[in-house]
Parts: structure tokens; sequence; C-alpha cells
């Protein structure tokens, strides 16, 4: 990439377009080699629409994903940190309404690979609503093929969560409570427990006190022993399910 492309069209080796510019970043004005482009496929595409019916309508799928680095790897027992892990599910969403549950690691939308979590917003953002796309999803250690029929984004559109990189050695550190039942009206939540205090690697994770946690490793959890057994059949990490407000996300926790 060069200045002369700062402001247009991407060629590749054979000069052919690529893609289209549509944002530099810069701290001084300058062009400093960074820009964030728009495929050519997914820019012909908008074309096209613009032209045929003089407005654009995105497909959503309905799911908050998340990067899969390694500590979530092991914990959901892939082989490679790869795909895009479901974090939260839209309820009557097109995700939902498909099957797709949280915990799930999207791998494949219409057999492409889904290499990192921001590959399926991108393939999603290719189809229209209405589109029927094929998934395949790793789910509790084997192989799931789901179809879903895509919604219309401009209800609410599929969102990208972040988590950080777990560090650390020793026991989970959590120390937990069942909700009571008021509890579980106001959360929204059917079971979970709620996180008293925090130590060891769960703080290092960045859980915090007043979580909600929901499930460990993709199996909802009810009660404390049920998070003693799934700690003590995980080998380096497990990942927790915690929501913070309206918000759910997959920590992964390294205990050994």
């Amino acid at each position: 990439m060069n200045p002369g492309n700062s402001g247009g069209p991407l060629f590749n080796a054979r000069g052919e377009v690529v893609g289209i510019n549509s944002q530099i970043y810069s701290r001084t004005g300058g062009f400093q080699g960074l820009s964030f482009a728009i495929p050519i496929d997914l820019a012909t595409k908008i074309k096209d629409k613009i032209v045929a019916t003089g407005k654009v309508e995105h497909a959503k799928l309905g799911v908050v994903v998340q990067e899969v680095n390694q500590s979530l790897a092991d914990s959901f027992k892939l082989e490679s940190p790869e795909g895009a892990l479901v974090a939260d599910v839209e309820k009557g969403g097109p995700a939902d309404k498909a099957g797709v549950q949280t915990g799930d690691v999207i791998r494949k939308v219409d057999g492409k690979p889904v290499v990192s979590s921001g590959d399926l917003p991108a393939a999603i953002s290719l189809a229209s609503p209405g589109d029927k796309v094929q998934l395949e999803v790793w789910r509790k250690g084997s192989v799931e093929q789901i179809s879903a029929k895509l919604g219309n984004a401009a209800d609410k559109g599929t969102q990208v969560a972040s988590a950080k990189e777990a560090a650390g050695q020793g026991k989970l550190g959590l120390a937990l409570r069942p909700l009571q039942p008021q509890e579980r009206r106001e959360a929204g939540v059917d079971g979970g427990l709620v996180v008293q205090d925090v130590a060891g690697a769960a703080a290092i994770a960045g859980v915090q006190p007043g979580d909600l946690l929901l499930a460990v490793n993709g199996t909802p959890i009810k009660s404390i022993d049920q998070v003693r057994e799934a700690v003590a059949k995980s080998d380096k990490s497990v990942a927790l399910l915690v929501q913070r407000g309206d918000e759910k996300i997959f920590v992964p926790v390294r205990i050994g």
C-alpha cells in the first residue's frame, strides 16, 4: 500500500481492484501507511442494491461473538484458536430460531472458514435479509450443521465482544452463591451464581464481584458443585460465561 492508494481503490499485483479505502489512520494529518478498506465484492453488491432499489438492507444473524484465543480454545477442546465464539444469542432472532446456542463456536459460513470473529459479520454483510446460510459450529466436542434464515440488521446488528487474555496459574479463585428468585427475575436468567469475591486466576482474567456466572465451558451452571466438577475436568483453562449488567462474555481463566 502506498500514498497513491490512500484515497481510492486498492489494487493487487495483477492490477485488479480488490478493495476501496474508506478511512485513513493518521495522527498528523498525513498518510501513515494504515487504512481501512471495504472489500470490492461488498462494495459491488452495495452499488448494485443502490442502483436496483435506491437503498441498502443489511442482513443480521442475531448473535454477540468474540475472538477465540488460545485459552478459550483449550477450554472448548478446540485444536486451534479459530472461529467466532457465541457469547450471547438475541432472543427470537434468526440465530435463536435456527438453534444456535451460547457457547457454540462458529467455524464456517456456507463452507467458508471463520478464522477470526470478525470473519462472521463480514460474511453476513455479503448476504441479504431473508437469505439462508449454512453454519458449521463446534458444540461440546462435536461438529453441528445449522441452517439459519437471516433477518434485517435495521433491528439490531451483530456485535463483537472482546475479552482480556487470561494469565497466571492456580485455582479458580471465586466465592459464589446461588441467586435468589427475585435476583433471577431482575437479571432475566434461569440459573447462575453471584460472584461474591474474586482472587487468583479469576481476578487476573477480569472477573469482578457482582458478576453473574452463567456457564462453565458452555454448560449452564445452577450450583457450586457443578462449577467444582467442571473445573476438575479441565486441564489448562476454563471458559466462564459472565453477565455484567446487560452484557455477556466468555472469560478464559487459566487454572493449570
